[in-house]
């Protein structure tokens, strides 16, 4: 797999023949054009550390057959940590950087992010452990990596769409979680952070639902504090995972402090 010497397409869709399909997806690409230093770690730093597979019907989509090989990818056997929504790579490169005996990738398919985590990548002394893929998380890992390949996957600060009418962009959704949790090795974990209730809620809704997965914390108290989006009608007061001690605070989360929103972590374990 040869790794990208350009961005990718700044376009959010390939114009091919009136035949691509539409699907619903929880991201939206925007601004995606790089500051001269941004442009500087990607052109010297993505060949290494960016996977460029086929494309499909759109540029963050893989061809059909495309795969991802761990052990060509990371040049070893060893356990795989992925991050969905990888952002500006505050975690991703946090986490290769304190635990190399493990693999990392992350999945962002916002190229100024992608560039700012190279930035990082080069102030961390270029961890080797540490790769990233510029796809939809949730059509591509399934296609691309083989079932219970993955020991944690992690998915902090999702955009919560808080209109009703964007409720089904929300990445935790059937849809969602019927790609990856086949991915989630037995025992593996399911870690996730929020800094909206109204999200929270949702997660939960969804997640206790699924009969592949148990809380880590089923006693966990919720959050303490009163939160300034409001806490819904219903939420559940148990449940609530502490933080995470591998999860750095980014600069999403700092962002829903300052607004005077809790901050609510869950983790659930593949049964």
């Amino acid at each position: 797999m040869t790794p990208p010497t350009t961005p990718p397409p700044l376009h959010p869709a390939r114009r091919d023949a009136g035949t691509t399909r539409r699907d619903v997806v929880s991201f939206v690409r925007r601004g995606e054009r790089l500051t001269p230093s941004r442009r500087d770690s990607w052109d010297r730093l993505s060949p290494e550390y960016v996977l460029d597979p086929p494309r499909g019907e759109r540029d963050t989509l893989p061809a059909d057959g495309a795969r991802l090989d761990l052990e060509e990818v990371f040049g070893r056997r060893a356990e795989l940590v992925v991050e969905v929504g990888s952002g500006l790579g505050e975690n991703i490169v946090a986490a290769a950087t304190a635990h190399p005996e493990r693999d990392h990738l992350g999945v962002e398919v916002y190229l100024p992010g992608l560039a700012q985590t190279l930035s990082r990548v080069e102030k961390a002394e270029h961890p080797r452990n540490l790769r990233l893929l510029p796809l939809d998380a949730q059509r591509a890992l399934p296609a691309m990596l083989p079932e219970a390949s993955i020991s944690e996957l992690w998915v902090y600060f999702a955009d919560p769409w808080p209109k009703a009418r964007h409720h089904k962009r929300r990445l935790i959704n059937p849809p969602f979680l019927d790609a990856v949790l086949p991915l989630l090795a037995p025992g593996g974990h399911l870690r996730l952070a929020t800094d909206w209730a109204q999200y929270a809620h949702h997660m939960r809704r969804r997640l206790d639902d699924r009969p592949e997965l148990e809380l880590v914390h089923p006693d966990g108290p919720r959050p303490e504090g009163v939160s300034s989006d409001g806490v819904p009608e219903g939420m559940a007061t148990t449940g609530w995972a502490p933080r995470y001690g591998g999860r750095v605070k980014t600069s999403f989360e700092a962002k829903g402090m300052q607004a005077g929103r809790l901050i609510w972590d869950l983790a659930y374990r593949r049964l």
